[in-house]
């Protein structure tokens, strides 16, 4: 129905490791544990997987930072093992996308070893080094995202090395050609073993101001943030010299040159940035990234006008790229509880999933959507994420979204491990093991499948242009176009009955079914949508 590459409308299910299945009984998932539940994630739908880090790490963020590019952490197994994933997801039919996290490495990468010893060995300028100002304080203002001064001191060198997260995650300095070639090669490695696309962790963090200069002010009316709160002093200014400088553009040239070299392969970008849907539009343009994707819809606006607004806005700049959608993902509270607004339901979560993969672009899943998970309540004893550690108890981290998959309602730790889980599994979420949802044809897991299935078979919805009709709240409205097939689309977002009228220029729409959902009701002059309803409708224009 279409020649466009597979990750052009592509639904990409996020598989974080750590939580996924535990093989080896250490309390940690890993390799095999995906391998072994492989067959599931191909039975929902989707078209690919993106795994989160799983390379050789300290784990003091998780495997986001990375003390070897090219190698698996034990914990998680080894390369042999990801090569038999890589096999059996092909087997599947599903592609593979692994994270890389390119612009700063863990502090015990043997490059940074290397670059703190002195001032003039062969790797003395990977990294961000600056002097000390008169006074013995920070080169600058600039903050990390974890909270306090970006700079920290390294006794070694007498100098303080750039760190925009952790102080264990120096960043690298991307003006050195050097360091570009490196990074290169280890993208290299991965798409030479046979991935079929990069997820590119804040690829917008790569470089820095060479001058240094201070980042201004930000008035406290427009601290509003995307993956960090109001409250982070990191939301105190305009982000504009420590991040998304313009010579990142030379360097997405570069890796898209690179993975040209390759049949069939994308690059996805995350980006955060003052203007993250401006930067997107950048940063796909033409011999760029294939795909960027922003936190814009990973806030706690579940309005239709934010949907319609956020989409609308980033339609009018990319006029050449390509965009990828994601409601829930690692870094932030899991959009069942964050939009559910204390009331999910079965409805809910399967209107959230059409909703999303009904926009024009791609879409990445996090794993436990197809199931319903809402937000766990971890307590302080059991935090793991150091971002929430040092934050608490305003903002209580990350490790809320992070809690083991549910697999069987009748096991130790719901089927994810026989050892103690890295992080406590919920009761709540045993209710919601995939053992239970498979034999109940009303289930979230159930209707997830249903209308991933029936996704594929609609070109319109995978392809299609997009046109959003005005609409009051709670209804978010749009037509999805392509090939001379028009799909009209409407959603109720609220819990309550809505009706409202169609535009005459739609003539008489005939009903699609098949999708599983809610299904509204026309009585030729108005659409009457229950609560959480949907309708579905060819259309002539």
């Amino acid at each position: 129905m279409s020649d466009a590459p597979w990750w052009r409308g592509a639904v990409t299910y996020q598989i974080y490791p750590r939580s996924f299945l535990d093989t080896d009984d250490n309390g940690v998932g890993d390799l095999p544990g995906i391998i072994e539940r492989l067959d599931y994630v191909a039975s929902l739908g989707v078209d690919a997987i993106w795994i989160a880090p799983f390379f050789k790490s300290p784990m003091a963020d998780f495997g986001y930072d990375i003390a070897d590019y090219r190698d698996v952490d034990p914990l998680f197994g080894t390369l042999a093992d990801f090569d038999r994933l890589l096999a059996k997801a092909h087997d599947l039919g599903l592609k593979v996308m692994i994270d890389q996290v390119l612009s700063h490495t863990s502090i015990e990468h043997a490059w940074f070893k290397e670059s703190r010893e002195s001032r003039d060995n062969p790797k003395a300028d990977w990294y961000v080094w600056a002097d000390a100002k008169d006074d013995g304080s920070a080169p600058n203002n600039w903050l990390s995202l974890f909270g306090g001064s970006a700079w920290q001191w390294e006794p070694r060198r007498g100098q303080y090395y750039l760190h925009n997260f952790l102080t264990s995650q120096p960043d690298l300095n991307f003006h050195h050609p050097e360091v570009r070639a490196a990074i290169l090669d280890s993208v290299r490695f991965w798409l030479d073993k046979g991935v079929d696309g990069v997820r590119l962790d804040a690829i917008n963090f790569c470089f820095h101001d060479r001058e240094l200069r201070d980042n201004p002010p930000k008035p406290k009316e427009k601290r509003v943030g995307r993956g960090f709160s109001p409250d982070n002093p990191y939301a105190f200014q305009y982000h504009y010299y420590n991040n998304t400088r313009p010579e990142n553009l030379g360097f997405l040239g570069e890796l898209r040159a690179l993975m040209d070299r390759y049949q069939d392969v994308a690059a996805l970008g995350e980006i955060s940035s003052e203007d993250s849907l401006a930067t997107m539009a950048e940063y796909t343009r033409h011999g760029r990234l294939h795909m960027g994707y922003s936190f814009e819809l990973l806030t706690d606006d579940f309005s239709a006008a934010h949907i319609r607004g956020t989409v609308q806005a980033l339609e009018a700049q990319m006029t050449e790229g390509w965009p990828c959608w994601a409601i829930s993902n690692h870094d932030v509270e899991r959009v069942l509880t964050r939009w559910g607004r204390g009331q999910p339901s079965t409805q809910l979560a399967n209107l959230l999933t059409a909703m999303v993969c009904s926009l024009r672009g791609s879409v990445c899943v996090y794993q436990g959507e197809e199931l319903g998970l809402t937000e766990a309540d971890v307590p302080y004893e059991s935090l793991q994420d150091p971002y929430g550690i040092a934050f608490w108890p305003q903002f209580k981290g990350r490790d809320g979204c992070r809690t083991p998959m549910p697999w069987s309602d009748d096991e130790a730790h719901a089927g994810f491990s026989r050892g103690m889980p890295w992080l406590p599994v919920p009761q709540e979420h045993r209710a919601l093991a995939v053992t239970r949802q498979e034999t109940d044809p009303h289930s979230v897991l159930n209707g997830f499948r249903t209308f991933m299935h029936w996704r594929q078979s609609q070109p319109a919805l995978r392809w299609g242009d997009i046109e959003f009709i005005d609409t009051v709240e709670p209804v978010l409205a749009f037509t999805r176009r392509f090939d001379g097939q028009t799909t009209l689309v409407v959603f109720n977002l609220a819990d309550a009955a809505v009706d409202i009228r169609l535009p005459a220029t739609f003539g008489v729409p005939h009903r699609l079914d098949g999708h599983g959902l809610l299904q509204g009701h026309f009585d030729g002059s108005e659409l009457q949508l229950p609560g959480h309803g949907v309708w579905f409708a060819s259309v002539e224009r």
